[in-house]
């Protein structure tokens, strides 16, 4: 087999500006186990200043070299474990030198304003506060970085702030956080993270849609029957059931993630790539998604089931999770969106905990082809395009082609490619990008206040009816509960396998 045509064009960006990533929440999971690998990988490809440094603040009694210690054991367990998200072959000693030699502690009650007056004594010039911590926190730590004015922008110097989901609970709490944010800082220093835009795979959509002439034309309701998107796990609450009786799938995943995806998907093409006109296009969108239909929606919780051969437990017997328990693990859902381009045509959503694959992918049906030369007796065949994100990357589509032999019948074959095949991947967790979007101050992949409000106005009947309404089992190891099936059966459709095939 010949060698895959490779046209990839590198991109040189250079280093981030100077400043200080100030870390609420330094001694947590996400600081471990995601943005330090993160900022690792940044100054492997060069991203980071010299004049960089990482301070980081917590409740626990800790020194700067105590910090730097442990999270030096960290990332090289990290090394050592093939099922952590960062697992590299080795730990370049220099890079993470660079990283470690840069740590600062400091101990403070994140509600204290003696821990803000020493903030405000040890900052000068550009920095990013970064809220890795409980939700709850989100709006006391902004409310005292505001008052001890470490948000006012001076001479050049730029102060931003990053906030983590869950952001809000619902419409209601998403603009209250909004308001309150707002309050202390510009629309143009929030940066709402939402770590699935950090996957290459899912920023390449945009690529996908509009730099092939061959896609665009055919990317609307004269040619597509429906759009599946799908994130599916098969593991577990794990350790987190108390986080998840109080969130569910649908808080958790469809008004940030899946609706993320839906966006790339579905959007408009923008004026350009500016941030503002991107986000604009986006907001655009969401405000023409219709609101969900609790008749059109179903929400599932995990029951005793198998996994890989394995047993493994009912949601309501996991730990920190309430035996009577009527959280959604599992959450199916249509969506119509009022816009010419998609006018009639249904967007199918799904996402699920101990499903029996792990994918997420969107999964474009064409509609029926439009020939009087062959006939469905012949083979002919509706296709499809598979835009596999995670964990396989690349695209799939079908195509009806002759079968050998004799007379006219027809047999779908797949073209597709994957990213790996033309493109050196490097090991990343996500947050690379995100993190360094955010230095060089360009928005484009973080969401604006009025996104996140009507993404959760679209969601919020059915938080609503769903307050005393029960929930459908499902056996753990399955595609999901009946009743998901029975939402597509009735327009003729049905879900696409969670094998891929």
């Amino acid at each position: 087999m010949s060698e895959p045509l490779r046209t990839e064009t590198p991109m040189h960006v250079g280093p981030a500006p100077p400043c200080t990533l100030v870390i609420f929440g330094a001694h947590g999971d996400l600081t471990k186990r995601l943005l330090m690998p993160a900022l690792y990988n940044l100054v492997v490809a060069g991203h980071l200043p010299d004049a960089f440094r990482i301070l980081g603040v917590d409740h626990n009694h800790d020194s700067d070299e105590g910090w730097r210690r442990l999270l030096t054991e960290t990332i090289h367990g990290f090394a050592k474990d093939p099922t952590a998200e960062f697992h590299p072959d080795r730990i370049d000693e220099g890079a993470w030198g660079f990283v470690r030699d840069r740590l600062d502690y400091q101990k403070g009650d994140f509600e204290a304003e003696e821990t803000y007056r020493s903030l405000a004594a040890s900052i000068d010039g550009n920095a990013i506060f970064y809220l890795a911590v409980s939700a709850r926190f989100f709006g006391p730590i902004v409310d005292r970085l505001g008052a001890a004015g470490l948000l006012r922008e001076r001479e050049g110097a730029f102060r931003r702030v990053v906030v983590e989901k869950p952001f809000g609970s619902d419409l209601a709490s998403a603009r209250d956080l909004n308001a309150r944010l707002l309050a202390q800082a510009g629309e143009g220093q929030i940066f709402r993270i939402d770590h699935f835009l950090g996957k290459e795979t899912v920023q390449s959509l945009l690529v996908l849609r509009f730099a092939n002439r061959i896609l665009e034309p055919a990317w609307n309701r004269d040619h597509i029957d429906c759009v599946e998107i799908t994130a599916a796990e098969t593991i577990g609450v794990e350790e987190r059931g108390g986080f998840y009786e109080t969130t569910g799938a649908l808080r958790d995943m469809v008004p940030n993630h899946l609706f993320q995806l839906l966006c790339m998907a579905a959007m408009e093409p923008p004026a350009s790539l500016a941030s503002e006109d991107v986000r604009d296009t986006k907001a655009a969108l969401i405000r023409s998604i219709r609101p969900a239909v609790p008749s059109e929606a179903v929400r599932g919780q995990y029951g005793a089931g198998d996994d890989a051969g394995h047993s493994v437990s009912a949601y309501r017997d996991e730990p920190d999770v309430d035996p009577g328990s009527t959280t959604e693990t599992y959450v199916a859902l249509r969506l119509m969106i009022d816009s010419p381009r998609w006018d009639g045509v249904p967007f199918y959503l799904r996402t699920g905990k101990r499903l029996s694959g792990r994918r997420t992918e969107i999964v474009i049906h064409f509609k029926d082809p439009t020939t009087d030369l062959f006939d469905a007796e012949a083979g002919l065949r509706s296709g499809f395009m598979r835009l596999r994100i995670d964990p396989e990357h690349g695209v799939a589509t079908t195509l009806n082609a002759k079968r050998p032999g004799p007379g006219i019948s027809l047999g779908q074959v797949i073209a597709g490619f994957d990213y790996g095949d033309f493109f050196a991947e490097k090991p990343t967790v996500g947050y690379e990008t995100l993190l360094y979007d955010c230095m060089v101050g360009d928005s484009t992949l973080f969401q604006r206040a009025d996104m996140i409000e009507g993404a959760w106005a679209i969601v919020d009947p059915l938080i609503q009816a769903w307050r005393a309404a029960p929930v459908v089992s499902y056996p753990a190891g399955s595609d999901g509960p009946d009743a998901a099936n029975a939402l597509l059966a009735p327009d003729g459709r049905a879900w696409s396998r969670l094998d891929g095939r």
